[in-house]
């Protein structure tokens, strides 16, 4: 069941659990999340990066919605860190149901005009907008983006950006980063900043890098607001960290319908334990009242 984004994440934030987010990087991912949903009885977002799109090509929109328009599951497709109206426009065309507009690298006054034209070009079609306010992290081998340095949200200027630009939902600097923390000790996440930002916001909040931090400190983010978390790198490791062992075990092999499916029930693994730290699980009947 194909949702807009913003009635897929409103349940959640009303109900204190966080739908993740799953960058699909091929086919081999789209079912590893589907059927870990449905599994599951979770709902769940497909989210597709521009760097995505440009190895996939515009065409796998359309395998995406088929695949989610069949399931029986709530799921949206969202477009992850779009930098322009462009890369928004072409989701939107593509058929996404969500778009983020990511310019938070820009003054606190740019970043505000170009989210409201965004959200004034997505709302006319019915689909959501997520942006960003603060800049997360980036760790190694990180394709995502991100910065150097951490520029944690202002809960004020949280308020005054919801406020202005109309957003559906926001991404949070609180510490988290994209990518592995391969050379540096996993953060300390600033839950009392969440707690003040969420105080200030009431609109469900987006948790980005959410690969590779503290189960404990995640479990806490969605009694504050946090309604969708990000994940992409812990999938992507254990889907990858099982094929190479694989191909290393049977040399011989050549064919993907030997090599993928360990891989792809790695993978699933992963998915399916996130969502039971995210609260997620056994919560898609909450979207048929």
């Amino acid at each position: 069941m194909l949702l807009n984004m913003k009635d897929l994440l409103k349940t959640a934030y009303e109900n204190q659990f966080a739908v993740g987010s799953y960058n699909v990087a091929n086919s081999e991912f789209v079912r590893v999340v589907i059927e870990a949903a449905e599994e599951k009885n979770a709902p769940a977002i497909i989210q597709i990066h521009p760097n995505e799109i440009e190895l996939l090509g515009d065409e796998f929109t359309a395998y995406v919605r088929e695949i989610c328009q069949r399931t029986s599951i709530p799921v949206a497709i969202h477009l992850d860190h779009g930098a322009s109206v462009q890369d928004v426009m072409r989701a939107i065309r593509n058929g996404f149901t969500s778009v983020m507009i990511d310019a938070s690298h820009a003054s606190f006054e740019d970043n505000i005009a170009v989210t409201k034209e965004v959200v004034k070009l997505a709302h006319a079609v019915n689909v959501s907008v997520e942006a960003e306010l603060g800049t997360i992290g980036s760790n190694d081998n990180s394709s995502e983006g991100g910065a150097d340095q951490i520029l944690y949200t202002d809960p004020q200027d949280a308020k005054i950006f919801v406020e202005e630009t109309g957003v559906d939902t926001l991404a949070v600097a609180i510490g988290t980063s994209h990518g592995q923390y391969k050379h540096a000790g996993k953060p300390e996440l600033k839950l009392d900043l969440l707690e003040e930002i969420h105080q200030q916001v009431d609109i469900p909040l987006v948790l980005h890098g959410g690969s590779d931090n503290k189960d404990e400190e995640i479990s806490q983010t969605y009694l504050h607001g946090v309604s969708k978390i990000n994940l992409s790198t812990d999938m992507k490791n254990a889907f990858f960290q099982e094929m190479r062992s694989f191909l290393i075990e049977n040399q011989d092999a050549y064919e993907p319908d030997v090599i993928m499916p360990s891989a792809r029930n790695a993978a699933k693994e992963v998915v399916k334990k996130k969502m039971d730290l995210f609260n997620s699980t056994n919560h898609a009947h909450l979207y048929f009242k």
